[in-house]
């Protein structure tokens, strides 16, 4: 048998000498495309389940789609299509782009599937038969005019608690209050922008409140970080509520064994998603799924999210779990969201950048490798500048560490027949390296990842200094100097793979170009080991240099494709359209030239699909500038028209040219889209006031 897992809850110390982990991410919406705020989850998650494969355990990682609930039924009625087309359709882009960004699930599912529907049907009849189950008659908000129940995110109003406008119907962004969307002041209905009535209908709801001893004990034993636990403790001064987990048809989910026209809330169907997706996996692998879903001694169990996602896992989970005899996690780890160039994602600013549209761009480890460096084990936010992130991944990956191979390489392939030499020069440096990886496994293990990037750097930093003290590129040219030569170069190569097996869970693909390139794996347990009188292969460059126009044509492709069905930064919420954005000062304002400008003449863009040319007359200037316009106006319709323009926009290089400023419009886009059109008796050149 295997010695028992013994869990140190603070700083995780195990005792055995293998593992057997399950691990699993935040399940992503279907019906939007993956984009870089949810990448830092997966990233995330992913560098870990990599760290421990490469400690020698045992580490599954699944994951699914998250397919139920109203906003798919609805999306998929506006598309004309089935809700299973849609799901299936976003399923391969999601198994894409998480391929190409070496997301290592072992199985990647969904919850709309077979495995889904016994997993719940099953947690559902436990916790039914065993009395934490309860059916009540409640009043709930129902649109008059789409004729169905309205889940929460699907109402808005004013905060009953702050007076904060535009609010959700389940909490408020601004205060972050929680409440019944019926206790909203003036709510809406996203769907129809009517006001909702309220309705009485008969609903089940699952006893959280048995299970709050329980709750608490298991919080206490450090399965959650200090800051969730610290704000999961205003829910036991309230007292747990019950929670509702049916909805009314039409609804698409799962429906309720027994109960007619009653579906499982998705919320209730979408964790239950990562045991049927470790079944999906353990029915084709011979995995025993009760191995990882019933025992807490030889097994481990972990869930990274998202903190806005906290109390559905570190609450509702865990208790749905106890309460159905199924084990629970051995640690809860949330993550905070991702700013861009320290402001919240924007389409409008081209930093809501998708998944797919950065990968035709940028090397997916340039990414990896930087949110890396900013992540901790805490759940605050990382912001990704675009600037940082382009002068690390050019300093650290390209100048430092792939650095060390390319200058030592090329005289092991040319003047020593790809052969290292006997010995090291410096065994003391060597071991300097090997031993810093006591420190670094435990920065992984902690999911202080930023610290040991930052131990790996500084190990790069020494590495490259004995190189540059050695000089073997002017010792080679000495006479009776060139085994010291091959010596100095060997070592290199090999300070290079030491730190290339730290990269590894970082950087799985340069790790790989690296394994060919050395003609050896790399293991942790080899660190030890250097490569000594061993033929290694003709070097080839393992990563480029981020240019700035990639990051510059992103960014523009990322402003010029915006579509009306993008995610917001959490992947558990509906689709709708952005807020008004952040307040600005008057002064703000004031800074803006605004003036009349003549549309002389308008022109298709070739290549692009919602652009068009105008040349602008501003009052004796000419200006050229990219309208975003297409969909809505052809060129002959906006010749000899004035309209409104940003006068002092710096100008924007375009992979089309520059754009001289901005045009104004107004409307949700598409054919709805109008430009600015001031009244007769304006002339170009006029200031806007």
């Amino acid at each position: 048998m295997r010695p028992t897992v013994s869990v140190a809850v603070k700083d995780r110390i195990f005792m055995t000498t293998q593992r057997k982990i399950l691990v699993t991410s935040a399940l992503p919406y279907a019906n939007g495309p993956i984009h870089l705020g949810h990448l830092v989850e997966y990233i995330q998650t992913d560098i870990w389940a990599r760290f421990q494969r490469l400690q020698g355990h045992t580490c599954y990682y699944v994951c699914a789609d998250d397919a139920h609930g109203t906003p798919i039924m609805l999306r998929a009625r506006q598309d004309g299509i089935a809700p299973e087309e849609l799901i299936a359709t976003v399923h391969k882009e999601h198994e894409a782009d998480f391929a190409d960004f070496q997301i290592g699930f072992d199985n990647y599912h969904s919850t709309h599937s077979d495995e889904n529907r016994a997993c719940a049907n099953e947690i559902y009849l436990k916790l039914r038969d065993a009395g934490h189950i309860a059916t009540r008659t409640i009043s709930q908000s129902y649109d008059p005019e789409a004729e169905m129940f309205l889940p929460d995110r699907f109402i808005k109003g004013t905060c009953p608690k702050c007076g904060a406008e535009d609010q959700y119907g389940d909490n408020c962004e601004v205060c972050g209050s929680t409440y019944a969307p019926t206790e909203l002041i003036h709510p809406v209905s996203v769907i129809s922008g009517a006001t909702p009535v309220e309705k009485d209908s008969e609903q089940y709801f699952f006893k959280l409140s048995d299970f709050t001893d329980m709750l608490q004990q298991w919080l206490r034993q450090g399965h959650v970080q200090p800051e969730i636990a610290n704000k999961l403790d205003e829910w036991f001064e309230e007292g747990l509520q019950d929670w509702d987990i049916s909805r009314n048809a039409p609804y698409w989910g799962f429906e309720i064994p027994d109960a007619p026209g009653k579906y499982f809330y998705v919320w209730l169907d979408a964790p239950i998603g990562y045991m049927a997706s470790f079944k999906n996996l353990s029915d084709r692998t011979g995995i025993s799924f009760d191995e990882y879903w019933h025992s807490e001694t030889d097994t481990e169990l972990y869930h990274f999210i998202g903190k806005d996602i906290a109390r559905f896992h570190t609450l509702f989970w865990p208790a749905v779990l106890h309460g159905a005899g199924f084990r629970t996690p051995t640690a809860v780890y949330c993550h905070g969201f991702l700013t861009v160039n320290g402001q919240k994602m924007s389409k409008s600013r081209g930093t809501y950048v998708k998944a797919r549209t950065y990968l035709d761009n940028l090397d997916a480890e340039y990414l990896r490798y930087y949110y890396a460096a900013k992540l901790s084990s805490g759940v605050d936010d990382i912001d990704l500048n675009l600037d940082d992130f382009m002068q690390r991944v050019n300093s650290d990956i390209v100048g430092k560490v792939v650095n060390i191979a390319s200058r030592c390489a090329g005289f092991i392939n040319k003047r020593f027949d790809n052969r290292l030499s006997a010995s090291l020069p410096d065994s003391r440096l060597y071991q300097e390296l090997v031993d810093a990886g006591a420190s670094i496994a435990k920065a992984f293990e902690s999911r202080e990842y930023s610290k040991a990037v930052r131990e790996i750097m500084a190990l790069a930093d020494k590495s490259n200094v004995y190189i540059d003290d050695n000089k073997p590129w002017v010792l080679i040219k000495q006479e009776g100097k060139e085994a010291d030569t091959q010596a100095i170069c060997t070592q290199g190569i090999n300070l290079f793979r030491v730190l290339m097996i730290y990269l590894k869970p970082i950087l799985p693909r340069t790790a790989e170009k690296s394994e060919q390139f050395l003609n050896n794996e790399l293991h942790w347990h080899t660190l030890s080991e250097p490569l000594l009188d061993h033929t290694i292969n003709k070097f080839k460059p393992l990563m480029t240099r981020i240019e700035k126009t990639q990051i510059e044509t992103m960014i523009e492709q990322s402003t010029e494709h915006l579509e009306q069905n993008n995610k917001s930064t959490s992947a558990t919420e509906p689709l709708v359209d952005d807020p008004i954005a952040e307040q600005i000062q008057f002064d703000d304002f004031t800074r803006l030239d605004l003036r009349i400008v003549k549309i002389i003449k308008a022109e298709h863009v070739e290549g692009a699909d919602k652009l068009l040319q105008l040349t602008l007359d501003l009052g004796g200037e000419t200006r050229c500038v990219f309208a975003g316009i297409k969909s809505a106006y052809a060129p002959e319709m906006l010749e000899g028209r004035l309209t409104v323009m940003v006068a002092n926009l710096a100008p924007r290089k375009m992979r089309f040219g520059v754009s001289e400023g901005m045009v104004l419009a107004a409307g949700p886009g598409g054919e709805n889209l109008f430009i600015l059109s001031p009244d007769d008796g304006a002339q170009p050149g006029m200031r806007v006031k």
